[in-house]
């Protein structure tokens, strides 16, 4: 489908179903969500050029606030963030999910929590995300290139995980935060304790969630899509007149199952790895993953001036487990080490200009600990420079910046059986970025947006040397030790108005690639039962629009559509091989909103909900030696309902009730990795289908002394 005429089709949409409020259950009038746009348009966010506020970002960037949030049913943190145009996931079951934005996803996004990017082997299919979203509260997604500001691998854009702000000075805050949902029999708690005494900051949380197997009505109970995860944080700081310091130390742990889709050759029916259906207990294959994190974050003012000092180290643990004979034996078992450091200086305005300069980078070592091997241990050293100039003239706000970033990668030969398994290699990767924009506020109701940027992103270790049996995605990986490192120029150019009953978003863009690096199917066997793939790499372009309108035609009452889509392929290539691997299908998301009782006795703010969330087919796929399928169109229909209780006029609680895939559809979406699970041999259908129904409860309960 060309774009011009998706975008008239779109535009034809959204005149005749407006969408969702862009706010949600805020303690606050409906009829002034004019005032709230522009409050949101002045929070600071990190954009491709350092720190600005939201309304003078010429790089596209979503705000995720932590109302919003709690609003949001999901099974973890990137579910979280996946309903929002332009953002997508590749999903294992429902405890594994990676982030995709605008059609590109794995290494090309960097994910920042706690002040740095997190850092856990994130190279594989099967490896999510080790974030506690009970810890989350907001979330900055930065769409497109961001390399200027975090170097290697933010060719697709950046997620931050924002924690939540400190407590008010001389107040302490008790929070508890539980749910559950019932296709799954999710339930998880979150208990918060923080306070803020003459300056001295303190922040503990535990958390703790489990899972059965979920549900759909094609497959029944899905054997081995249970999970568990714990997590504890604390955070200690210091406010004082010369600046900030904080100190988080964190210990995330998830044991995620392993599906494998074997069926009975008989009844067709899922095989079940052991005694029963609906446990909580991991089957096999199964993970064990450990993420352990140290933070030092510091601010020191000098005069109207900022430094920035933040230090950082990460230990990830990643254990796979295969064998029923010996549960407790780890097959394989990568141990990651990284430190972390960034210095950057922020200036005041100096006769209109502002201008931020830094260094940042990590030092990385992974360890090969178990009896299989699929990548070879490896030494990482990363440094980049980088300088970013804002000014604002008139109406208008200019930036830029440019970087330069250095990579030196040293993995490890490896003899096994008198053969070499891996191979020593040594290379260096240097890649210089940049960005321009500028924003044009044509009245105070609307802007627009031009951003040009520069990405940059190094092969990792799994792309240059793979070499062995990837357990999790059922198939044997090879490397190619002559990747380059992968370019891109994307132009975005966007569009935002808002007025008291009527806002509306339009962002086109356009990103070419150099030396594409990408995963395909191969005709050759080297391990019995295993499927062969192999890294190479191309050129690609990607063209995509996202399109929001949110209509507020009486008090109260919201209406709205969104519409995002990428249509991404490689250059010079025939036509079975045309399409970049995992692009999302185009999707249309509708909702209608119904507040009402925002100042009543006992509920406040409450408010009703419906959408419907409706996913195109997905023909344009990688065809080549079978590696993808096309995926149908299907649609979910979804509710929510959700207030806040006041005793004596004090806020002590909020309640949601949150409905999804209402009318039990069996999908699958393109970005389902068990799409490709075997056959079913008495329906002839492929894989595993996506969840059903699911009704989550949840509550959250605020005390403040």
């Amino acid at each position: 489908m060309k774009l011009n005429k998706l975008m008239i089709s779109v535009l034809a949409l959204a005149s005749i179903a407006p969408a969702m409020a862009q706010e949600k259950g805020q303690e606050i009038d409906s009829t002034d969500v004019f005032y709230r746009h522009l409050n949101l348009k002045e929070v600071v966010v990190t954009g491709a050029t350092g720190d600005t506020r939201l309304k003078n970002s010429s790089a596209p960037v979503k705000m995720l606030t932590g109302r919003e949030m709690q609003t949001l049913s999901s099974t973890n943190i990137v579910d979280a963030i996946a309903s929002q145009p332009g953002v997508s996931q590749i999903t294992t079951g429902s405890g594994i999910a990676k982030p995709v934005i605008r059609g590109l996803g794995y290494n090309r996004i960097v994910v920042v929590n706690d002040g740095i990017r997190q850092e856990g082997q994130q190279w594989g299919d099967e490896h999510g995300i080790e974030v506690d979203g009970q810890s989350v509260g907001s979330v900055e997604i930065l769409k497109g290139p961001a390399s200027l500001v975090y170097g290697s691998d933010a060719m697709a854009g950046v997620i931050k995980f924002n924690s939540y702000p400190v407590v008010p000075l001389g107040k302490i805050r008790l929070n508890l935060t539980s749910e559950y949902q019932t296709n799954n029999g999710l339930f998880d708690y979150s208990l918060n304790f923080a306070g803020n005494k003459q300056g001295i900051l303190w922040d503990l949380r535990y958390s703790e969630k489990m899972a059965h197997e979920y549900k759909n009505r094609c497959d029944g109970y899905v054997p081995n899509s249970q999970f568990r995860e714990r997590a504890l944080r604390g955070m200690l700081g210091l406010n004082r007149s010369w600046g900030k310091s904080q100190l988080v130390v964190s210990h995330y742990h998830i044991t995620p199952s392993i599906i494998e889709g074997e069926r009975d050759a008989a009844t067709g029916e899922l095989e079940v790895p052991y005694e029963k259906l609906k446990t909580y207990k991991h089957g096999m294959p199964y993970q064990q993953v450990y993420h352990s994190k140290a933070v030092l974050n510091n601010t020191f003012y000098v005069g109207e001036d900022r430094l920035n000092v933040l230090l950082g180290y990460q230990q990830n643990r990643r254990q796979e487990f295969e064998e029923a004979e010996s549960p407790d034996d780890y097959a394989l078992y990568f141990k990651l080490h990284t430190v972390n450091y960034n210095v950057n200086y922020i200036t005041r305005d100096l006769g209109g200009w502002k201008f931020t300069g830094g260094v940042n980078g990590m030092w990385q070592h992974s360890q090969n600990l178990g009896e299989e091997y699929l990548i070879p241990e490896y030494k990482l050293t990363d440094v980049g420079v980088f300088g970013t100039a804002t000014r604002e003239v008139g109406k208008w706000v200019l930036n830029g910046g440019l970087r330069f970033d250095h990579r030196h990668l040293n993995s490890y030969e490896l003899i096994e059986d008198e053969a070499v398994r891996f191979a020593a290699i040594k290379k260096d990767f240097n890649g210089v970025t940049g960005s321009v924009g500028a924003v044009f506020h044509a009245t105070d109701a609307l802007n627009l947006k031009l951003n040009v940027s520069r990405g940059y992103r190094a092969p990792n270790v799994s792309e240059l040397a793979s070499n062995g049996v990837h357990e999790g995605s059922v198939r044997y990986e090879l490397g190619n030790a002559g990747l380059k490192s992968e370019y891109s120029w994307q132009f975005d150019l966007s569009t935002d108005y808002a007025s008291r009953y009527f806002s509306a978003e339009v962002a086109l863009f356009c990103n070419r690639i150099d030396n594409y690096i990408y995963l395909h199917r191969v005709n050759e066997v080297i391990e019995e039962g295993y499927m062969t793939y192999r890294f190479d790499s191309g050129d690609a372009r990607l063209l995509g629009c996202e399109v929001s309108l949110d209509v507020h035609p009486i008090h109260s009452l919201h209406l709205g559509t969104s519409f995002s889509m990428v249509d991404a392929v490689q250059l010079h290539q025939p036509e079975e091989s045309k399409y970049l691997p995992f692009t999302p299908a185009p999707r249309w998301q509708v909702d209608a909103k119904y507040e009402m009782n925002h100042h009543g006795k006992l509920f406040c703010n409450s408010f009703i909900s419906i959408g419907l969330d409706y996913n195109f087919k997905q023909n344009h796929y990688y065809k080549a030696d079978d590696t993808e399928t096309a995926t149908p169109a299907y649609a979910l229909l979804n509710a929510m309902v959700g207030t806040d209780l006041n005793v004596r006029g004090k806020h002590v609680a909020s309640v949601y009730v949150i409905g999804s895939n209402l009318t039990d559809k069996v999908y699958q979406n393109h970005l389902n990795r068990l799409k490709y699970a075997p056959v079913n041999p008495v329906t002839g259908l492929q894989g595993v289908s996506n969840m059903g129904r699911n009704i989550t409860f949840r509550v959250v309960v605020p005390l403040e002394f």
